[in-house]
């Protein structure tokens, strides 16, 4: 049990879906590892690679020395390269090596995170060099770790827990990028409203408004007249915040009612993680 009790929901969160990952990895055979899941470029493998690379990093561990492959094109950026060396350093590790520093990974963050006595917004460190506040670093490790959940989830066709506590991290962070979305990537017009009605195994409805100063704000209170109205289910949503799909590929499963090309302008603009 942690001091704050803010942090305590993100570590339960967390412990759930690292738990949730190990259970689903522990019985594959070496060639599963290889399977692709929706994360782009990244095998089972390399999924859990990451996570067990972050994880290592909250432990304060040092960063491996290791030099990319060029040939890696799905890496186009400082922070993607970030990213990849940790999972490019693990790509030849075995089936049991995987599992094992997996769970070896899991006893030292439960260890501490038991221990915890920092405050909140103690600073720690962040990808790239950078800080973050204990309670961001502990949130993202929640949503992160639930979202490459989900990712093994639909790689072994095994689908859960689109409603643990997780998901419900997952569900704020991703809303609260909704504002820009709409207001700005999008360019929804200023004094306009646009409503997202979510339903599945976490139902929730949203209204972005979008002010005379054209900035957004979103709240729980319906709109009497919104500009467009987006309706889908849980699943579909997270993966199309996440970048995992495309709007396209499921527009069976989005309905769009009032002005046709703001919600599409909505839909091409949805991802919002790095």
């Amino acid at each position: 049990m942690t001091v704050h009790p803010s942090l305590q929901t993100y570590a339960d969160a967390w412990t759930h879906a690292v738990e949730s990952i190990a259970e689903l990895v522990q019985p594959l055979v070496e060639g599963e590892w290889n399977r692709a899941t929706p994360c782009p470029a990244w095998s089972i493998r390399d999924v859990v690679s990451h996570v067990i690379g972050m994880e290592t990093e909250m432990l304060g561990d040092p960063r491996p020395i290791h030099t990319l492959p060029r040939d890696l094109y799905h890496v186009q950026s400082d922070f993607a390269r970030y990213m990849e060396m940790q999972v490019d350093v693990r790509r030849h590790h075995t089936a049991p090596e995987m599992t094992s520093e997996l769970e070896y990974t899991m006893i030292r963050r439960a260890r501490q995170l038991r221990n915890e006595n920092r405050a909140p917004n103690t600073m720690v460190r962040a990808p790239l060099g950078t800080e973050q506040t204990l309670e961001v670093a502990m949130r993202m490790r929640a949503f992160d770790t639930w979202v490459h959940e989900q990712d093994l989830r639909v790689a072994l066709n095994q689908p859960g827990n689109l409603d643990s506590p997780g998901a419900h991290i997952t569900r704020d962070y991703l809303l609260e990028a909704l504002a820009k979305v709409v207001a700005k990537d999008a360019g929804a017009p200023p004094n306009s409203a646009m409503v997202l009605d979510v339903h599945g195994p976490l139902e929730f409805l949203r209204t972005v408004r979008v002010n005379a100063d054209g900035r957004g704000s979103v709240d729980g209170s319906p709109s009497l007249g919104p500009l467009v109205s987006l309706a889908m289910d849980w699943e579909t949503y997270y993966r199309l915040a996440c970048g995992r799909v495309r709007a396209a590929a499921v527009a069976d499963r989005i309905k769009v009612d009032g002005d046709q090309e703001l919600g599409a302008s909505i839909l091409r603009h949805f991802a919002v993680t790095p």
